[in-house]
Parts: C-alpha cells; sequence; structure tokens
C-alpha cells in the first residue's frame, strides 16, 4: 500500500490531474505510520509533520482517546510530537478534566523534551490545576526553573478559587522577594481573591504597593480594588476609590451599585444610577440587571416601569439578560400583570427567565397555574428547568397539599439531578408534611447528608402542624445537640406544637428561653404564639394579663388568638373585648365580626348578633367561602357548603343520610332541623361522603380530605362517628393541623 508520506513526496501538478484538499481529522491513525515500499526520499525536517498536523486536528476536535492511540502509534514509529502538539494535547485534557490522559503525557513529555519551553510548562501547570491536581500542580510550579506572569496568575488563581488566601499572598509575596515587579494581571488576580471582611486590611495594602508601583491609573486595576472593598464590605473605601478614578467606565458603576444593594442601601444604588444616566455614561445589559435589584428590593415598581422605558427605547426588552431582572422586579413589587407583559417580549427565555414567572405565579397564589406552566414546559423545552423551578413547584404542591403531582415532580427533578440541596429539600419536606405524609418527609430529612437550620426547622414544623408535639420537640432537643443554632422560625414551630398538644409549661419554658440560652430574640409572632397556647388551653386571664405586660403592643394576631380562644372557651364578656380590639386592628378581618357574631348567637343575644351582620355589610365583607377537596384517581373533586354540582350529588346525599341516626342521637345534639340540614351540607361531610363512595367498601384504605378553613366542632364530632361506624381512617387537614379520626376517637384529642 502506498502511504501518505509517499503520496505528498510524489505528488506534483504534472502527474495529479485532481488535487482534493485534506480532511485530516478523517484521516485513519494507521494511514501514514505503516512501513513504505517506495523509494522516493523525503527531506528530513518534513518527517513526522503530516502526523502532528493529524494530532493537533484531533486534539481540537476534543478526540482525546483517538488523538492518544494515535501518538501511541507515532511512537512506534519513531516519530515525535511537536512542542505545539503537546501543548494542544494538554489543552484538551484540561478542557476535557482528563487528569488520567494529562499524566501520562506529562511524563511522556520530560521523556522528550530536555528543555520545556516557559509556555509548554504553563500548559501542565494549568492542565492539573483544571482538573483539581493542586498536589501536581504545586510540584510542577515548585520544579519550573523560570517562572513568567502566567505561571503566578495560574497557580494564585486556583489557590483563590479553593479558598486558600494564605497561599495566594505568599506567592505574592515571595514574587516581591525575588525583585521582579508584579504585572497588572497579577495584582488583577490577587485582588479577586479577597472577598471577605477579614482580607480587608490585606487589600489596603495591595491598594497601597498599587499605588507605590505607579500602576495606579490603570481602569482594570482600580476596578478590581473597588470590587475588592465591596466584596470586603468597605463600601466607603469603595465609594472613594470611586471618586478618584479619571475615568469610570460601566463595570466600576455597577461594581458600586452592587456594593450598595447587598448592604441594603438601594436608594444609594439608585442615585448612583442617575448619577450614570446625567453623566452619559455607555450603558450596558448589565446595569439594567443592577438597577431593576434595587427597585425590586425597595419594591418601587413605578420607578421600576420608568427603567422599563428606558430598556424599551434601546430596544433591550427582548434580551433575555434584561428582561428577566425586569420580570423578577415586577414580581417582587406585586405587578404581576406588568410581569408577563415583560416576560412575553423575551424573544428566548432562559431557565432564571421561566423559574421566576413560575415563583411569580405562586407569589400570586396562582398554584395550578404554575403547575400548567411547568408541565408544558417540560413536554417543550425542558432543558430550561432548574433547581429554582423545582423548588416553587414543590411549594405550590405543598398548599394544594397534592402529593400525587409533587411525587411525581419529585421524581422528575431526581432524574434529572435538580432538587435543589438545601432550599428544595427542605421544601419537599413541607410538601411532604403538609400532604399528610409523613413517612416521604422522613425518608428526604434522613437522605440529605448535612440537613441545615432550614431542614430541620421545616421537618419539626411538619410534624407540630401533624399534631405531634413530643417528637417535634424531640427533634427539637437532637438539633440542638448536633450543634446546630435555632432560628426565629425554629421557634415558631416549637411554640406551634406546644399550643397544639395544650404543653403550656413547656410553651412558656422554650418562650423564656429563647434570648438567654439560644441568643435568639423574640417578636411579636413568638408572643402571639404563646396568647394562642393559653388561649387555646382556656387559660383566657392568664393571656389576657400577657398581652398587658408583653414587650410589645398587641397587633391584629394578637386579638384574633385571643378571640378564638373565647369563641372556643365561650366566654361571651372576654370575646367582646378582644372583637372590639381585632376590628380598630385590622377592620377588614371578617374573624373580628363572625366570631362575636357565634358568640352572641350562642348566648341567645340576637340584636348584637345583627349588628356584627350589619357592620359586615356596610364594609363589604364577606365570610371566605369553606372548601373542601379530595383526590380520587389522579383527580381532585371539590365541594363548598351545600354544592349540587358534583355529577355523584345524588350518591353523596344518600350515603350522608345513612348517619341520620348520628344527627338525631345523644352524641350529637341540635335543637333545629333547620340547622341539621345545613351541617349536612358542609363542605367536609360533602368530601367524606364522597370518599366513603370512592373506596367501594374497602375499609382499609383512608379517607384523606383538605379544608381551606378550620373544621368546624360539629363536623369534627362527625368525622368522628363516621371512623367509628365504617372502620375507615379519616384523615382531614384543615387550615391549622391534621385530624386522624380512627375508631371514633381524634388525634388531636379533641384540642383543637
Amino acid at each position: 500500500m502506498t502511504t501518505l508520506l509517499t503520496l505528498q513526496s510524489s505528488c506534483s501538478p504534472s502527474r495529479v490531474p485532481v488535487t482534493k484538499h485534506a480532511n485530516f481529522n478523517q484521516i485513519p491513525s494507521w494511514v501514514s505510520l505503516k512501513s513504505s515500499t517506495s523509494s522516493v526520499k523525503i527531506e528530513h525536517h518534513k518527517q513526522g509533520q503530516v502526523e502532528n498536523v493529524h494530532l493537533v486536528s484531533l486534539s481540537k476536535h476534543g478526540k482525546l482517546n483517538e488523538a492518544f492511540e494515535f501518538f501511541q502509534e507515532m511512537d512506534k514509529a519513531g516519530i515525535s510530537a511537536t512542542p505545539y502538539s503537546y501543548q494542544c494535547l494538554f489543552e484538551a485534557c484540561r478542557e476535557l478534566r482528563s487528569l488520567s490522559h494529562g499524566r501520562v503525557l506529562h511524563d511522556r513529555m520530560r521523556m522528550d523534551c530536555e528543555n520545556p519551553s516557559v509556555l509548554l510548562q504553563n500548559c501542565v501547570l494549568q492542565m492539573y490545576c483544571e482538573c483539581g491536581s493542586f498536589e501536581d500542580a504545586d510540584k510542577v510550579f515548585d520544579e519550573m526553573p523560570e517562572l513568567n506572569a502566567v505561571s503566578r496568575v495560574t497557580m494564585m488563581s486556583a489557590y483563590a478559587g479553593q479558598g486558600l488566601l494564605d497561599k495566594v499572598v505568599g506567592l505574592f509575596s515571595r514574587m516581591l522577594e525575588s525583585g521582579e515587579k508584579p504585572t497588572s494581571s497579577v495584582y488583577i488576580t490577587l485582588l479577586k481573591s479577597l472577598v471577605s471582611p477579614s482580607a480587608l486590611d490585606v487589600g489596603r495594602q495591595v491598594h497601597g504597593h498599587v499605588i507605590r508601583s505607579g500602576l495606579w491609573g490603570n481602569a482594570s486595576i482600580e476596578a478590581g480594588i473597588l470590587n475588592m472593598y465591596v466584596k470586603c464590605g468597605w463600601l466607603v473605601g469603595a465609594k472613594l476609590v470611586f471618586d478618584q478614578m479619571a475615568v469610570k467606565k460601566p463595570v466600576a458603576w455597577t461594581g458600586l451599585m452592587i456594593g450598595y444593594t447587598k448592604a441594603g442601601r438601594a436608594r444609594d444604588a439608585l442615585k448612583l444610577f442617575v448619577d450614570l444616566v446625567t453623566e452619559g455614561v455607555e450603558w450596558d445589559s448589565f446595569v439594567f440587571s443592577v438597577v431593576l435589584k434595587a427597585c425590586s428590593s425597595l419594591e418601587e415598581v413605578n420607578l421600576g416601569k420608568q427603567i422599563h422605558a428606558c430598556v424599551a427605547k434601546l430596544g433591550l426588552e427582548s434580551d433575555v439578560s434584561v428582561g428577566t431582572p425586569l420580570v423578577d422586579c415586577y414580581i417582587k413589587c406585586s405587578s404581576f400583570e406588568s410581569a408577563l407583559l415583560a416576560f412575553e417580549k423575551i424573544s428566548e427565555p432562559n431557565d432564571v427567565s421561566w423559574s421566576a414567572i413560575i415563583s411569580g405565579y405562586c407569589q400570586m397564589s396562582q398554584f395550578e397555574e404554575a403547575i400548567k406552566t411547568f408541565k408544558s414546559l417540560r413536554s417543550k423545552s425542558a432543558t430550561v428547568l432548574n433547581s429554582f423551578t423545582y423548588t416553587s413547584i414543590f411549594q405550590a404542591c405543598s398548599v394544594l397539599a397534592d402529593c400525587n403531582i409533587g411525587g411525581q415532580v419529585h421524581g422528575d427533578a431526581i432524574k434529572r439531578s435538580l432538587v435543589g440541596s438545601q432550599y428544595g429539600e427542605s421544601a419537599l419536606i413541607t410538601m411532604y408534611s403538609k400532604c399528610g405524609c409523613l413517612d416521604d418527609a422522613r425518608a428526604v430529612f434522613e437522605s440529605m447528608d448535612n440537613p441545615d437550620i432550614v431542614a430541620w426547622t421545616a421537618f419539626i414544623s411538619g410534624h407540630a402542624y401533624y399534631g405531634n408535639a413530643s417528637e417535634a420537640l424531640r427533634l427539637f432537643e437532637e438539633m440542638v445537640s448536633c450543634g446546630m443554632k435555632p432560628n426565629s422560625v425554629t421557634f415558631i414551630a416549637v411554640l406551634t406544637a406546644c399550643s397544639h398538644a395544650g404543653l403550656i409549661e413547656q410553651g412558656k419554658h422554650y418562650l423564656d428561653t429563647m434570648l438567654p440560652k439560644y441568643n435568639v430574640a423574640p417578636t411579636i409572632d413568638h408572643y402571639d404564639c404563646m396568647i394562642d397556647i393559653y388561649s387555646r388551653g382556656g387559660l383566657l386571664d392568664e393571656a389576657l394579663q400577657f398581652m398587658k405586660h408583653m414587650p410589645f403592643e398587641p397587633d391584629a394576631m394578637s386579638w384574633k388568638c385571643f378571640l378564638s380562644g373565647c369563641w372556643t372557651h365561650k366566654n361571651l364578656e372576654l370575646g367582646e373585648i378582644a372583637g372590639e380590639e381585632l376590628r380598630q386592628l385590622d377592620p377588614e378581618d371578617t374573624a373580628g365580626y363572625v366570631l362575636p357574631f357565634n358568640l352572641y348567637t350562642q348566648a341567645g343575644k340576637w340584636e348584637e348578633a345583627a349588628e356584627m351582620m350589619k357592620l359586615m355589610n356596610e364594609k363589604m365583607l364577606k365570610k371566605e367561602l369553606s372548601c373542601s377537596w379530595i383526590r380520587e384517581k389522579g383527580k381532585i373533586h371539590r365541594f363548598i357548603v351545600g354544592d349540587k354540582h358534583h355529577p355523584q350529588t345524588q350518591e353523596i346525599y344518600e350515603k350522608l343520610k345513612e348517619f341520620d341516626d348520628f344527627m338525631e342521637g345523644d352524641v350529637f345534639q341540635c335543637s333545629m332541623t333547620e340547622r341539621r340540614e345545613q351541617l349536612l351540607d358542609h363542605s367536609e361531610r360533602l368530601a367524606i361522603a364522597y370518599g366513603l363512595i370512592s373506596v367501594n367498601g374497602n375499609s382499609r384504605a383512608p379517607i384523606k380530605v383538605f379544608k381551606n378553613l378550620r373544621a368546624c366542632p360539629d363536623c369534627h364530632e362527625f368525622a368522628k362517628h363516621v371512623s367509628l361506624v365504617t372502620g375507615h381512617e379519616i384523615i382531614i387537614r384543615d387550615s391549622r393541623r391534621f385530624h386522624h379520626f380512627k375508631e371514633g376517637k381524634c388525634s388531636c384529642n379533641d384540642y383543637w
């Protein structure tokens, strides 16, 4: 067979009628390495030229395995790789993160190249750093006879990426000791490594050294110093640097604006933006993203609209890097319609854009629309899904108590490796807990390597919501023993557990020890929990005294908790006081009218009750409609009071009539026939009746009902009776907690 080398040497215009361009990427790896029978002589300097070109081509196309096979064939044929071939191979190893190939290549290079150039050694260094082998990188660096700025920048960048500030500074110091003058790239790399307040002193020294070295005035270094001060939290220094800059490029403006925004000084960031516009500085898309974040933190929707007008005028609405922050700004300012309009203008929404809009649906309580959008997106373009999107869907399923869809989405997220390491897992714990699937919540929690305080709190809250107070408190103590510090939300969960179980003394203990023992200052929310604990327990006088002496003025929630306790324990006198206070603090809260109305009717004070209804009508307030729902065969069936729209309405009401004896028996006393008929129409009863129809006599199948309001005492008794008569376990999740009815008893022990 005639080899490629022979063809190359023998081809001439007179002998070859047609010339074809060579495609070296398609050359089989053995073609040019077979021994040739041709007698044509090849000039010595051209030997291996084609082979090296082919080797470079394979490397640049990322065909690393083929490149190494070809490299071995070259070795067998006695053809050496050129320094440029080595360079390309090291670059391929670096880009593909192939440490094993890189080490083999490095060993071979040391055999072939007695004195490799600094350029080639830097390639080796960069390969080891990118592959994460810092031990090898250190060894190469220490053995290099000659170092240049690239060598030092490579190592400094690698150390900085690992947070090894001491090593970064050490390299810089040794460079100074050797008498070598640092280049601008060295300074910029060093400044990028200084990212925390603890590095501020080092940053100041570097700043001084830059001035002494005569490099002040270099725009890139000045911007690096400004950003360093921002990251180290010294905004005064950042502003001084900014004011001294002769030429302020957009990166300097945005750097300082970011610093102000992160420090909670959004108004200063907006003022800086106004100055930028006034001075006629050229804008870029990043400027808009920064200033829109400032608007979001202030919820300044009008200013956001003005910036939107600038964006539209410049024709940047379709740019995803501008449109996405605009959508996020509108969502955080609760202007969802504007967010949707801005979203529709984006030509190619990315994962952040879609995540923002789905989060917006959840924020606006349009949870079903969020799930609908997610399903559509998943079927059409799953590549734009991210972990934040899945977290939002977990939260939506949590509110809708839809464990079926939630479980499917969870499985899909696992398949795509898009379960957020902390917030996503915590959202899953909450979702499973609120869906009544505590075993699944526990499985998620126990699968976490190092659950953070958010995960612990979510799991404790799940047990508190479930009524498992002892388990919730045990988890709290276990969390503390693990060295985890509880936060404000954790104590809300703990106090809620105490409230649902009537643990008055334990609740008071946890409230009293929050500050001295755990260094968590109680807020009005924690005191409201304690008021709820006293009120549920019937200690209404103690609750009133507690409100008078607590370090906060009672808010609407304080009086609402107290009023709820007055209704539970039928205390009209204190209920009137609580109702009046609640109506003054929050005239739009229907509880301030409905609960006093119930108290008045229970006491037979019809005129006072009528007055409450009159006040509600004058303010055009309506009591929230009771709604219960149940899932059957993947479909949600909703019921409202007196609902007769369900396809199986007749069967549902016939099923309820089977319990007429309960309505008239000793267990349930009700003097008015009309009232008994109204109770039959309650939404949770309709849902329970439908559940009984759906299980088709399977006594082992539990009936799980969800309700948007607190379960009424009459329906609570009804559920207990149904569980006793039918043998079915009935689970009702109302707005406050879970109720497990089994054999005529409820898990709440009639304390809710």
